[in-house]
């Protein structure tokens, strides 16, 4: 876990996160390996999370698992934020004109975030949640925000040899590199079952002021994924980019950081 300036306050943020991410919970020992902490130093951040319901121990197994307090401290952010919910607006335009997923996610560390999603009506399509977090380097999300970076930003997030997810996953950041100037050059990002075979995604960042704060994608099944249709969500990816940069500016940005 990286160190910022408040070790404690750090260590309970980071067992927020690990926590979202992980579906079977965690033990104190887990959690304590995870953040290469002594388990008696983060034991009593575990109980006062515990106490006030931000985590929760299931008695039967001692692991951990992310609270109801948390869901309420999201819920209230995601009411108040305006210019998430311009984009949720936006998203579901997207969805009803390519008839497929589209997803909002934001740079956390070295990772997309997922924040906001509109599913599509679609029979056979991706399954995600919001809140998953995967790496910025092979996904359209993350990409589309990467290409931002110059070589020595990118170089110091990532180990040379990258972790494989499929076959496809890209395999170290010299290609990386490579994939990212094309995604300058395209204006889009793209992935192809990297993360998960048999599904594509397209995307593009949402800038501010010169610089990115989110990005928005489109995932396509590779049976339904075409140049024609490739063509198509790119266009309506752009459009929609266009419409909420416009909000932006007008209106500012307001993702709680």
């Amino acid at each position: 876990m990286a160190t910022t300036e408040h070790r404690p306050t750090e260590r309970v943020l980071d067992i927020l996160e690990l926590l979202s991410n992980s579906e079977s919970g965690m033990t104190l020992t887990e959690l304590a390996k995870a953040l290469d902490a002594p388990k008696s130093s983060i034991l009593p951040l575990v109980h006062t999370m515990c106490a006030r319901n931000f985590i929760y121990m299931q008695k039967e197994t001692l692991r951990y698992f992310i609270g109801v307090a948390t869901y309420t401290v999201g819920i209230s952010y995601n009411n108040r934020q305006t210019s998430l919910q311009f984009i949720k607006q936006e998203m579901g335009l997207i969805t009803s004109a390519c008839d497929e997923t589209c997803q909002l996610g934001i740079q956390s560390r070295n990772m997309i975030l997922y924040i906001a999603k509109t599913e599509s009506s679609q029979p056979i399509r991706l399954i995600s949640s919001v809140g998953k977090q995967l790496p910025l380097y092979c996904t359209g999300l993350g990409r589309a925000l990467l290409a931002y970076k110059s070589e020595d930003e990118i170089r110091s997030m990532f180990p040379s040899k990258l972790k494989s997810y499929t076959a496809n996953t890209i395999g170290n950041v010299d290609a990386l590199l490579k994939e990212l100037a094309l995604t300058r050059e395209r204006g889009y990002a793209l992935e192809q079952e990297e993360t998960n075979l048999m599904i594509n995604c397209v995307s593009v960042s949402l800038n501010f002021q010169g610089a990115p704060v989110a990005a928005i994608s489109v995932s396509i099944p590779t049976f339904r994924f075409s140049a024609e249709k490739l063509q198509n969500t790119v266009k309506v990816l752009f459009e929609a980019k266009q419409r909420i940069e416009s909000h932006f500016e007008m209106y500012g940005v307001d993702f709680g950081n």
